[in-house]
């Protein structure tokens, strides 16, 4: 397993990779980086795949463009198929995790040449819809259910970066810990942030690392995060909208190649997208797999390491 930076159109990337064969991508989430896939990458590795993990734009290693505009769900695509390209390979298999999953079913969507199969883990497919910028009918249903306003709509502020900053260690720390599988009912975070609160003040001071996360691998996403800091990974949510504008041509499209998914019982994230479990084989009519692991929080590939390797290695064995 080895890290190094390629250089594709405009981006410099930094990557996990490891083995050689078919090659498999897979793309993190928020806040996360190319190292959450360790384990899948071992596991890939060793069963002939050539499996490649980028740190993405905004994040880590990899180049971080200064203006939001520069994060829409195109251009995260567009990286993803530069990679494959840089890489020197025709076609591979895309696994997303978080908001790397919507970058991954839209690869899905609009290279279906390139990409030859996908694999979602924790976000389902998101149609897109019809009657309006997302933001608006967040902030709807939120007013709706007097819970406050969803963090993705606190996101939207040009400035929620900075709260991050200041204290990258504790945020990230109280992050990991609301998400997980193993942190007990009414520790989760729900999703919704009360008035006069923020994201990080509604989780206990006194939240602790996840069990599967050792202090050597938390200092990772510290370090990283000190340098990288959060504005880039939050860009990816303030452009929301521009990403629904750009898309009227992905309206009513389905995804036609062969695809997977699976989530954590108790991920918090399914109370706000979780609806969009139900209709994926509607929009993916060759899904080949959707499993909930039972206890299961957000950070599936690195809580359930065994359980999404090996769904992983039989989705591929079915290809």
């Amino acid at each position: 397993m080895q890290t190094r930076h390629i250089q594709t159109d405009g981006l410099n990337q930094q990557i996990l990779e490891a083995g050689a064969g078919p090659l498999v991508l897979l793309i993190h989430g928020f806040p996360e980086l190319g190292i959450s896939w360790r384990a899948q990458v071992a596991a890939l590795a060793a069963a002939g795949f050539h499996a490649v993990a980028p740190d993405m734009r905004g994040y880590g290693g990899t180049d971080k463009p200064v203006e939001a505009a520069d994060y829409s769900i195109l251009q995260l695509v567009g990286d993803m198929v530069d990679l494959v390209r840089a890489l020197g390979e025709t076609s591979c298999v895309v696994v997303g995790h978080d908001w790397g999953a919507p970058v991954a079913w839209h690869c899905a969507l609009t290279r279906p040449d390139l990409f030859r199969a996908v694999f979602g883990l924790s976000v389902p497919f998101q149609p897109r819809r019809p009657k309006g910028p997302p933001t608006a009918a967040m902030a709807a249903i939120s007013k709706r259910l007097g819970l406050g306003d969803l963090y993705i709509s606190r996101f939207q502020a040009a400035d929620a970066h900075q709260a991050f900053d200041a204290d990258p260690a504790t945020a990230l720390r109280k992050m990991f810990h609301a998400y997980d599988g193993a942190t007990p009912d009414g520790r989760q975070s729900t999703g919704f942030i009360p008035e006069g609160q923020s994201f990080i003040s509604t989780v206990p001071d006194d939240a602790t690392l996840p069990p599967w996360m050792s202090e050597t691998h938390f200092a990772e996403y510290v370090a990283a995060f000190s340098a990288g800091g959060f504005r880039g990974p939050l860009d990816w949510y303030r452009n929301l909208d521009r990403n629904w504008a750009a898309t009227a041509f992905l309206q009513d499209a389905r995804i036609r190649i062969p695809a997977a998914f699976m989530v954590g019982e108790r991920d918090p994230v399914r109370n706000y997208s979780g609806q969009h479990e139900a209709g994926l084989k509607d929009w993916a009519p060759d899904l080949r797999m959707q499993v909930v692991v039972p206890g299961a929080g957000h950070w599936i590939q690195q809580e359930r390491p065994d359980a999404v390797n090996r769904l992983l290695l039989e989705f591929l064995a079915s290809l």
